[in-house]
C-alpha cells in the first residue's frame, strides 16, 4: 500500500502529462491510500480540466465516479494536531501535511509529485520516477 497525492490519482484517470507515470506506480501497488480531503481536490482538478477544455462535464462526473470507487476502501481521517504539527516544522500546506500524515499513520510512502513535500519529507515522501525504479 501507498499513499497517492492528489495529482497521482488524477494522473490515473486523465490524460495528464503525468498518466504513463501514475498507470506506472498503480502497475507496481494498486492498493492506494488518502485522506478525505483528496476527493475535494480531485474535483477541483476536474473543475480546471473542464474550464481548460480538456474535459466535458460527462467524463469529468464519470472519471470522479471511478476515482472514488477505487479509493472508497482507503479513505483516512487524519489527526488535526498532527498535520498543523507537519505543516509548521515544514512551511507545507496543512493540505499536503494530510498526506503526510497519513502515510506515517499508515507506516507507508507518500508517491507524489509535490517538490516541496519530497524536500521536507524525503524519509516518507517519494516521487514516482524514484517509487518505480525501486
Amino acid at each position: 500500500m501507498i499513499v497517492a497525492d492528489t495529482n497521482l490519482i488524477a494522473g490515473l484517470y486523465t490524460d495528464a502529462a503525468q498518466r504513463d507515470l501514475a498507470r506506472a506506480v498503480y502497475g507496481k501497488d494498486h492498493d492506494w491510500a488518502a485522506p478525505y480531503l483528496w476527493r475535494s481536490e480531485f474535483r477541483n482538478v476536474m473543475a480546471l480540466y473542464m474550464r481548460q477544455g480538456l474535459l466535458e462535464l460527462g467524463q469529468a462526473i464519470q472519471i470522479t465516479h471511478w476515482a472514488e470507487e477505487q479509493m472508497s476502501t482507503n479513505e483516512c481521517r487524519p489527526i488535526a494536531s498532527r498535520v498543523l504539527n507537519l505543516a509548521s516544522m515544514s512551511g507545507c500546506t496543512a493540505y499536503d501535511c494530510e498526506f503526510v500524515s497519513i502515510a506515517e499513520d499508515l507506516g507507508r510512502s507518500l508517491v507524489t509529485f509535490d517538490k516541496k513535500v519530497l524536500k521536507q519529507f524525503p524519509s516518507i515522501a517519494i516521487s514516482p520516477v524514484d517509487f518505480i525504479a525501486n
